[in-house]
Protein backbone atom coordinates (compact mmCIF):
# COMPACT_ATOMS: atom_id res chain seq x y z
CA UNK A 1 0.00 0.00 0.00
CA UNK A 2 1.42 3.39 -0.97
CA UNK A 3 1.37 6.32 1.43
CA UNK A 4 -1.61 8.66 0.86
CA UNK A 5 -0.91 12.24 -0.22
CA UNK A 6 -3.07 15.07 1.08
CA UNK A 7 -3.56 18.44 -0.64
CA UNK A 8 -0.94 21.01 0.28
CA UNK A 9 -1.98 23.71 2.73
CA UNK A 10 -0.55 27.22 3.06
CA UNK A 11 0.48 27.31 -0.59
CA UNK A 12 3.24 29.86 -1.03
CA UNK A 13 4.51 29.42 2.53
CA UNK A 14 8.19 28.63 3.09
CA UNK A 15 8.28 24.84 3.60
CA UNK A 16 10.73 22.74 5.62
CA UNK A 17 10.56 18.95 5.31
CA UNK A 18 12.29 16.96 8.09
CA UNK A 19 13.21 13.33 7.55
CA UNK A 20 14.77 11.07 10.20
CA UNK A 21 14.60 7.52 11.51
CA UNK A 22 15.06 8.69 15.13
CA UNK A 23 11.40 9.07 15.91
CA UNK A 24 9.57 6.45 17.95
CA UNK A 25 7.05 6.05 20.74
CA UNK A 26 9.76 6.13 23.43
CA UNK A 27 12.38 8.26 21.68
CA UNK A 28 13.60 11.49 23.19
CA UNK A 29 15.58 14.48 21.95
CA UNK A 30 15.01 14.36 18.19
CA UNK A 31 11.28 13.77 18.61
CA UNK A 32 11.04 16.68 21.06
CA UNK A 33 12.93 18.94 18.62
CA UNK A 34 10.59 18.07 15.73
CA UNK A 35 7.41 18.43 17.79
CA UNK A 36 8.55 21.82 19.08
CA UNK A 37 9.34 22.89 15.52
CA UNK A 38 5.81 21.95 14.41
CA UNK A 39 4.37 23.91 17.34
CA UNK A 40 6.43 26.95 16.31
CA UNK A 41 5.17 26.72 12.72
CA UNK A 42 1.49 26.47 13.71
CA UNK A 43 1.36 30.12 14.76
CA UNK A 44 3.31 31.37 11.73
CA UNK A 45 1.24 31.30 8.52
CA UNK A 46 4.28 32.16 6.41
CA UNK A 47 5.78 28.73 7.24
CA UNK A 48 4.85 25.11 6.54
CA UNK A 49 6.33 21.99 8.18
CA UNK A 50 6.35 18.39 6.93
CA UNK A 51 7.88 15.47 8.85
CA UNK A 52 8.69 12.05 7.32
CA UNK A 53 9.56 9.21 9.70
CA UNK A 54 9.38 5.39 9.66
CA UNK A 55 6.41 3.67 11.26
CA UNK A 56 4.52 0.44 11.62
CA UNK A 57 2.39 1.27 8.57
CA UNK A 58 2.03 3.90 5.86
CA UNK A 59 -0.10 6.80 7.09
CA UNK A 60 -0.32 10.56 7.18
CA UNK A 61 -1.49 12.90 9.98
CA UNK A 62 -2.46 16.47 9.21
CA UNK A 63 -2.46 19.51 11.44
CA UNK A 64 -2.42 23.31 11.16
CA UNK A 65 0.80 24.17 9.35
CA UNK A 66 2.39 20.78 10.06
CA UNK A 67 1.98 17.35 8.48
CA UNK A 68 3.54 14.00 9.46
CA UNK A 69 4.04 11.07 7.09
CA UNK A 70 4.93 7.61 8.37
CA UNK A 71 6.51 5.13 5.97
CA UNK A 72 6.33 1.45 6.86
CA UNK A 73 9.72 0.12 7.94
CA UNK A 74 11.10 -2.74 10.06
CA UNK A 75 12.35 -2.31 13.61
CA UNK A 76 16.11 -1.90 13.86
CA UNK A 77 17.52 -4.96 15.72
CA UNK A 78 18.56 -4.05 19.29
CA UNK A 79 17.47 -0.43 18.72
CA UNK A 80 13.69 -0.52 19.20
CA UNK A 81 11.55 1.58 18.92
CA UNK A 82 13.57 2.97 16.00
CA UNK A 83 12.77 1.68 12.52
CA UNK A 84 14.58 1.67 9.21
CA UNK A 85 13.39 4.11 6.58
CA UNK A 86 13.52 1.92 3.46
CA UNK A 87 11.13 3.66 1.09
CA UNK A 88 13.10 5.83 -1.37
CA UNK A 89 10.31 5.84 -3.96
CA UNK A 90 7.73 6.95 -1.37
CA UNK A 91 10.04 9.68 -0.11
CA UNK A 92 10.61 10.87 -3.70
CA UNK A 93 6.85 11.03 -4.16
CA UNK A 94 6.24 12.95 -0.91
CA UNK A 95 8.99 15.49 -1.60
CA UNK A 96 7.78 16.04 -5.16
CA UNK A 97 4.23 16.56 -3.87
CA UNK A 98 5.05 18.83 -0.89
CA UNK A 99 7.65 20.92 -2.78
CA UNK A 100 9.76 21.93 0.24
CA UNK A 101 12.27 24.76 0.06
CA UNK A 102 14.54 22.87 2.47
CA UNK A 103 14.90 19.17 3.30
CA UNK A 104 16.50 18.61 6.71
CA UNK A 105 18.03 15.22 7.52
CA UNK A 106 18.14 14.28 11.20
CA UNK A 107 19.92 10.90 11.21
CA UNK A 108 23.27 9.93 9.66
CA UNK A 109 22.80 6.44 8.20
CA UNK A 110 20.93 5.48 5.02
CA UNK A 111 18.39 8.34 5.31
CA UNK A 112 20.79 11.05 4.03
CA UNK A 113 21.47 9.18 0.81
CA UNK A 114 17.83 8.65 -0.15
CA UNK A 115 16.91 12.16 1.03
CA UNK A 116 19.68 13.64 -1.13
CA UNK A 117 18.16 12.06 -4.22
CA UNK A 118 14.66 13.27 -3.38
CA UNK A 119 15.82 16.81 -2.59
CA UNK A 120 17.89 17.04 -5.77
CA UNK A 121 14.97 15.99 -7.95
CA UNK A 122 12.71 18.55 -6.27
CA UNK A 123 15.26 21.38 -6.35
CA UNK A 124 15.26 21.69 -2.54
CA UNK A 125 18.29 22.66 -0.45
CA UNK A 126 19.58 19.72 1.61
CA UNK A 127 20.48 20.46 5.24
CA UNK A 128 21.61 18.20 8.09
CA UNK A 129 21.07 18.65 11.81
CA UNK A 130 23.98 16.76 13.37
CA UNK A 131 22.16 15.19 16.32
CA UNK A 132 24.69 12.44 17.11
CA UNK A 133 28.47 12.15 16.87
CA UNK A 134 29.22 9.73 14.03
CA UNK A 135 32.77 8.84 15.20
CA UNK A 136 31.43 8.52 18.76
CA UNK A 137 28.62 6.24 17.59
CA UNK A 138 31.10 3.99 15.72
CA UNK A 139 33.26 3.85 18.86
CA UNK A 140 30.38 2.95 21.18
CA UNK A 141 29.25 0.16 18.85
CA UNK A 142 32.73 -1.44 18.73
CA UNK A 143 34.53 -3.62 21.31
CA UNK A 144 37.15 -1.67 23.31
CA UNK A 145 40.05 -3.44 21.60
CA UNK A 146 39.12 -2.07 18.17
CA UNK A 147 37.47 1.19 19.26
CA UNK A 148 40.20 3.50 17.83
CA UNK A 149 39.88 1.78 14.44
CA UNK A 150 36.10 2.07 14.55
CA UNK A 151 36.31 5.79 15.36
CA UNK A 152 38.67 6.32 12.40
CA UNK A 153 36.15 4.56 10.16
CA UNK A 154 33.45 6.82 11.60
CA UNK A 155 35.47 9.92 10.71
CA UNK A 156 36.04 8.58 7.18
CA UNK A 157 32.30 7.97 6.76
CA UNK A 158 31.53 11.46 8.07
CA UNK A 159 33.88 13.02 5.49
CA UNK A 160 31.86 11.36 2.74
CA UNK A 161 28.52 12.13 4.35
CA UNK A 162 28.95 15.88 4.73
CA UNK A 163 29.54 16.30 0.98
CA UNK A 164 25.80 15.74 0.49
CA UNK A 165 24.74 18.88 2.33
CA UNK A 166 24.66 22.57 1.61
CA UNK A 167 24.59 23.33 5.34
CA UNK A 168 25.07 21.37 8.58
CA UNK A 169 23.53 22.62 11.82
CA UNK A 170 25.07 21.67 15.17
CA UNK A 171 23.85 22.37 18.67
CA UNK A 172 27.25 22.55 20.39
CA UNK A 173 30.91 23.35 19.89
CA UNK A 174 31.68 19.68 20.55
CA UNK A 175 29.52 18.60 17.59
CA UNK A 176 31.01 21.35 15.46
CA UNK A 177 34.51 19.97 16.01
CA UNK A 178 33.47 16.67 14.37
CA UNK A 179 32.45 18.60 11.26
CA UNK A 180 35.58 20.76 11.23
CA UNK A 181 37.75 17.65 11.42
CA UNK A 182 35.77 16.24 8.48
CA UNK A 183 36.64 19.34 6.46
CA UNK A 184 33.14 20.80 6.22
CA UNK A 185 33.18 24.58 6.49
CA UNK A 186 29.47 25.54 6.20
CA UNK A 187 28.47 24.81 9.81
CA UNK A 188 26.12 26.93 11.91
CA UNK A 189 25.78 26.41 15.67
CA UNK A 190 22.26 26.78 17.05
CA UNK A 191 21.82 25.36 20.58
CA UNK A 192 18.52 23.58 21.18
CA UNK A 193 15.73 24.93 23.35
CA UNK A 194 13.43 24.05 26.21
CA UNK A 195 9.77 24.58 27.08
CA UNK A 196 10.30 27.28 29.70
CA UNK A 197 6.74 27.10 30.99
CA UNK A 198 6.68 23.33 31.52
CA UNK A 199 10.23 22.92 32.85
CA UNK A 200 10.15 25.47 35.64
CA UNK A 201 11.53 25.72 39.21
CA UNK A 202 8.03 26.27 40.60
CA UNK A 203 7.60 22.48 40.40
CA UNK A 204 10.25 22.11 43.10
CA UNK A 205 7.64 23.15 45.66
CA UNK A 206 5.94 19.80 45.01
CA UNK A 207 9.10 17.72 45.41
CA UNK A 208 7.88 15.82 48.48
CA UNK A 209 4.63 14.93 46.76
CA UNK A 210 6.58 13.68 43.72
CA UNK A 211 8.87 11.60 45.95
CA UNK A 212 5.87 9.98 47.65
CA UNK A 213 4.16 9.29 44.32
CA UNK A 214 7.30 7.50 43.11
CA UNK A 215 7.70 5.59 46.38
CA UNK A 216 11.18 6.98 47.02
CA UNK A 217 12.96 6.52 50.33
CA UNK A 218 13.96 9.56 52.36
CA UNK A 219 17.17 11.27 51.32
CA UNK A 220 18.63 13.06 48.31
CA UNK A 221 17.54 12.17 44.78
CA UNK A 222 19.54 12.10 41.55
CA UNK A 223 18.03 11.49 38.14
CA UNK A 224 18.93 10.43 34.62
CA UNK A 225 16.40 10.77 31.78
CA UNK A 226 16.89 9.38 28.29
CA UNK A 227 17.22 6.24 26.23
CA UNK A 228 18.73 3.28 28.05
CA UNK A 229 21.27 2.60 25.30
CA UNK A 230 25.00 1.99 24.95
CA UNK A 231 25.86 5.56 23.94
CA UNK A 232 24.50 6.86 27.27
CA UNK A 233 27.27 5.04 29.23
CA UNK A 234 24.91 4.08 32.04
CA UNK A 235 27.10 1.21 33.37
CA UNK A 236 29.49 3.88 34.66
CA UNK A 237 26.66 5.53 36.60
CA UNK A 238 25.32 2.24 37.98
CA UNK A 239 28.79 1.09 39.09
CA UNK A 240 29.20 4.38 40.94
CA UNK A 241 25.85 4.31 42.70
CA UNK A 242 26.58 1.80 45.52
CA UNK A 243 29.36 4.18 46.62
CA UNK A 244 27.05 7.21 46.44
CA UNK A 245 24.16 5.61 48.31
CA UNK A 246 26.51 4.33 51.05
CA UNK A 247 27.85 7.86 51.66
CA UNK A 248 24.66 9.90 51.20
CA UNK A 249 21.61 7.61 51.25
CA UNK A 250 20.70 9.04 47.83
CA UNK A 251 18.28 7.36 45.43
CA UNK A 252 18.97 7.24 41.69
CA UNK A 253 15.91 7.58 39.45
CA UNK A 254 16.20 6.46 35.81
CA UNK A 255 13.44 7.71 33.50
CA UNK A 256 13.67 6.02 30.12
CA UNK A 257 13.65 2.77 28.22
CA UNK A 258 15.78 1.16 25.56
CA UNK A 259 17.73 -1.92 24.48
CA UNK A 260 20.14 -1.89 27.42
CA UNK A 261 17.43 -1.70 30.11
CA UNK A 262 16.91 -5.45 30.78
CA UNK A 263 20.62 -6.26 31.16
CA UNK A 264 21.34 -3.18 33.29
CA UNK A 265 18.44 -3.91 35.62
CA UNK A 266 19.60 -7.52 36.00
CA UNK A 267 23.19 -6.57 36.86
CA UNK A 268 22.57 -3.43 38.96
CA UNK A 269 24.02 -3.89 42.47
CA UNK A 270 22.83 -0.64 43.99
CA UNK A 271 19.78 -0.90 46.24
CA UNK A 272 18.50 2.67 45.93
CA UNK A 273 17.72 2.71 42.21
CA UNK A 274 14.21 3.38 40.87
CA UNK A 275 13.47 2.43 37.25
CA UNK A 276 10.54 4.44 35.88
CA UNK A 277 10.58 3.38 32.24
CA UNK A 278 9.73 5.88 29.52
CA UNK A 279 7.62 8.82 30.70
CA UNK A 280 5.24 9.75 27.88
CA UNK A 281 3.77 12.55 29.99
CA UNK A 282 6.14 15.52 29.66
CA UNK A 283 4.64 17.15 32.75
CA UNK A 284 5.45 14.03 34.76
CA UNK A 285 9.04 14.21 33.48
CA UNK A 286 9.24 17.87 34.49
CA UNK A 287 8.02 16.95 37.99
CA UNK A 288 10.76 14.32 38.31
CA UNK A 289 13.52 16.66 37.09
CA UNK A 290 12.39 19.44 39.41
CA UNK A 291 12.14 17.09 42.41
CA UNK A 292 15.78 15.97 42.04
CA UNK A 293 18.79 17.35 43.87
CA UNK A 294 21.10 16.41 40.99
CA UNK A 295 20.91 15.38 37.33
CA UNK A 296 23.64 12.98 36.13
CA UNK A 297 24.76 12.79 32.48
CA UNK A 298 27.41 10.05 32.12
CA UNK A 299 27.76 10.01 28.31
CA UNK A 300 30.94 11.52 26.80
CA UNK A 301 29.47 11.61 23.27
CA UNK A 302 26.35 13.76 23.68
CA UNK A 303 26.11 16.35 20.90
CA UNK A 304 23.87 18.56 23.03
CA UNK A 305 21.92 17.09 25.97
CA UNK A 306 18.26 18.09 25.92
CA UNK A 307 17.37 16.35 29.20
CA UNK A 308 20.23 18.04 31.11
CA UNK A 309 19.01 21.37 29.70
CA UNK A 310 15.47 20.61 30.90
CA UNK A 311 16.89 19.81 34.34
CA UNK A 312 18.72 23.15 34.41
CA UNK A 313 15.48 24.91 33.43
CA UNK A 314 13.92 23.35 36.55
CA UNK A 315 16.77 24.68 38.69
CA UNK A 316 18.46 21.28 39.10
CA UNK A 317 22.30 21.23 38.82
CA UNK A 318 23.98 18.79 36.43
CA UNK A 319 26.90 16.43 36.96
CA UNK A 320 28.37 15.50 33.56
CA UNK A 321 31.19 13.51 32.02
CA UNK A 322 33.99 15.92 31.11
CA UNK A 323 33.72 15.18 27.38
CA UNK A 324 30.92 15.79 24.90
CA UNK A 325 28.54 18.74 24.75
CA UNK A 326 26.96 18.70 28.23
CA UNK A 327 30.05 20.31 29.83
CA UNK A 328 29.24 23.37 27.71
CA UNK A 329 25.84 23.60 29.42
CA UNK A 330 27.45 23.16 32.84
CA UNK A 331 30.03 25.86 32.15
CA UNK A 332 27.50 28.27 30.64
CA UNK A 333 25.04 27.92 33.50
CA UNK A 334 27.56 27.70 36.33
CA UNK A 335 25.30 25.04 37.83
CA UNK A 336 26.97 21.68 38.24
CA UNK A 337 30.25 19.85 37.93
CA UNK A 338 32.25 17.39 35.85
CA UNK A 339 33.80 13.97 36.41
CA UNK A 340 36.42 12.13 34.38
CA UNK A 341 34.56 10.30 31.59
CA UNK A 342 34.32 6.54 32.11
CA UNK A 343 35.64 6.63 35.72
CA UNK A 344 32.90 5.51 38.08
CA UNK A 345 34.87 6.27 41.25
CA UNK A 346 35.37 9.89 40.18
CA UNK A 347 31.67 10.13 39.30
CA UNK A 348 30.81 8.83 42.77
CA UNK A 349 33.15 11.26 44.53
CA UNK A 350 31.78 14.26 42.62
CA UNK A 351 28.16 13.18 43.18
CA UNK A 352 28.75 12.77 46.91
CA UNK A 353 30.38 16.20 47.15
CA UNK A 354 27.58 17.90 45.21
CA UNK A 355 24.78 16.18 47.14
CA UNK A 356 26.37 17.10 50.47
CA UNK A 357 26.88 20.70 49.40
CA UNK A 358 23.30 21.15 48.20
CA UNK A 359 22.26 23.32 45.27
CA UNK A 360 22.63 26.70 46.97
CA UNK A 361 22.36 29.48 44.42
CA UNK A 362 22.97 27.16 41.48
CA UNK A 363 19.25 26.78 40.78
CA UNK A 364 18.85 30.51 40.11
CA UNK A 365 21.97 30.54 37.93
CA UNK A 366 20.74 27.53 35.94
CA UNK A 367 17.31 29.00 35.28
CA UNK A 368 18.67 32.42 34.31
CA UNK A 369 21.08 30.86 31.79
CA UNK A 370 18.34 28.79 30.17
CA UNK A 371 15.95 31.75 29.91
CA UNK A 372 18.62 33.87 28.22
CA UNK A 373 19.82 31.31 25.70
CA UNK A 374 17.39 28.44 25.15
CA UNK A 375 13.81 29.57 24.52
CA UNK A 376 12.43 27.53 21.59
CA UNK A 377 11.12 30.56 19.61
CA UNK A 378 14.63 32.07 19.64
CA UNK A 379 16.10 28.75 18.44
CA UNK A 380 13.69 28.42 15.53
CA UNK A 381 13.95 32.09 14.54
CA UNK A 382 17.67 31.50 14.03
CA UNK A 383 17.11 28.19 12.27
CA UNK A 384 14.56 29.57 9.80
CA UNK A 385 16.89 32.48 9.02
CA UNK A 386 19.62 29.95 8.16
CA UNK A 387 17.18 27.98 5.99
CA UNK A 388 16.12 31.05 4.05
CA UNK A 389 19.72 32.05 3.45
CA UNK A 390 20.74 28.76 1.86
CA UNK A 391 17.44 28.30 0.04
CA UNK A 392 18.08 31.55 -1.81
Amino acid sequence: MSVPLLPRTRNGAFCVLDVTKWFGATSGGVRTYLEEKSAYVRSRPELRHVVVVPGERNEVEDGPGARRYRLRGPLIPAHAPYRLLLAPAALDRIVAHERPDVVEVGSPFLVPWIAARAASRAGAALVAFYHASVPGWFGVAAPPTVRPIAERLGRAYLRRLVRLFRLVVVASEYAGRDLQEAGFAEVVRIPLGVDLERFHPRRRADAERTHRALGLAEGPVAVFAGRIAADKHLPVLLRAWPLVERETGATLVLAGDGPEAPSLRATCRARRVRWLGHLRDRDALADVLAAADLYVSPSPVETFGLAPLEALACGTPVLSADRGAVPELVAGSGAGGLFRAGEHEDLAARAVAMLRAGGGGEGHSARAHVERNHAWPVVFDRLVAAYRRIAR
